[in-house]
């Protein structure tokens, strides 16, 4: 009867390779099976070569299974390893960074707006044993867990912090799925919140809001100026007032800006004394 080996996997986290400990032998069985393997490999040698040697690239590793268990020691690779006819089998997985869109999904934030929100996840397994043997397919699974996290994260959060605090909620999500995804073997390297897309009368709406913003505070500007001028207006009539010299120096300056300009404009200069003495009489006929 065989009796097979159990394998412990011990988990790390930090992106470090899990550890796995073989408990037991693989059984009478299985030393048979071996002993049969390796006649076959001798007696077909060299071309058995062909068979027995593989070949994985820099970026991937290879899990091998010896009758259905892994084999101590972790995944192989790069470059050469060995295996055994009728009882090995061995997966590659790709060790480099993949990226992967979110889809967009309906979240309803907490002041109860409806918006579109998409991600982009960018992951790596930093384990290709855990990636193989904890879970059927760890990419999928991180993106199902992606979308998932993504609307309970985006649900607990404003429209305003989802349209200015982007980073911070892309920070929780890398956490959250790193945590979850770890006793996959599987890195959640960065999170990025792609776009955020509000309905069409919020839109209209906060344009509207924006615009009316934008025209009380020009409107505050322009007064403000109105009373700057008009506080400077004062202050020049009062200094004229002390000097009639410069009303006078003043008109004539008015009169030079006036003829630099080519128009048909005519203009007869009268004197400033000659207009206040022709008032004068007449405030003192209205006294009598």
């Amino acid at each position: 009867m065989y009796n097979g080996s159990s394998v412990k996997v011990h988990p790390s986290h930090g992106g470090q390779q899990a550890q796995y400990e073989q408990d037991g032998d693989i059984g009478c069985c299985g030393y048979i099976l071996m002993a049969f393997s390796y006649l076959l490999v001798g007696l077909f040698f060299p071309v058995s070569l062909c068979v027995t040697i593989k070949v994985v690239q820099e970026y991937e590793r290879a899990v091998i299974f010896r009758l259905g268990r892994v084999l101590p020691g972790g995944a192989k690779g790069p470059g050469l390893f060995f295996i055994l006819p009728c009882i090995d089998d061995f997966k590659k997985i790709d060790m480099r960074t993949l990226t992967y869109d979110v889809p967009p999904q309906e979240i309803l934030t907490k002041d109860s707006v409806t918006v579109a929100v998409d991600a982009v996840l960018f992951i790596r397994i930093f384990d290709a044993t855990m990636a193989t043997v904890n879970v059927s397919d760890a990419y999928q699974s991180t993106r199902l867990l992606a979308a998932t996290t993504l609307r309970n994260v985006l649900g607990t959060r404003n429209m305003a912090e989802l349209l200015t605090d982007r980073e911070s909620i892309a920070a929780n999500m890398q956490h959250q799925l790193d945590e979850a995804t770890d006793p996959w073997g599987v890195k959640v390297e960065r999170v990025e919140i792609k776009d955020v897309r509000l309905p069409i009368q919020l839109q209209r709406a906060m344009a509207a809001e924006a615009e009316a913003s934008r025209e009380a505070r020009a409107k505050i500007v322009a007064a403000e100026g109105e009373q700057k001028a008009s506080r400077a207006l004062k202050e020049a009539a009062d200094v004229m007032m002390e000097s009639p010299a410069a009303l006078q120096l003043r008109y004539l300056q008015t009169l030079n800006s006036i003829a630099a300009e080519k128009n048909s404009t005519i203009i007869f200069p009268l004197p400033i004394d000659f207009i206040s003495s022709m008032v004068s009489p007449k405030r003192d006929a209205t006294k009598f």
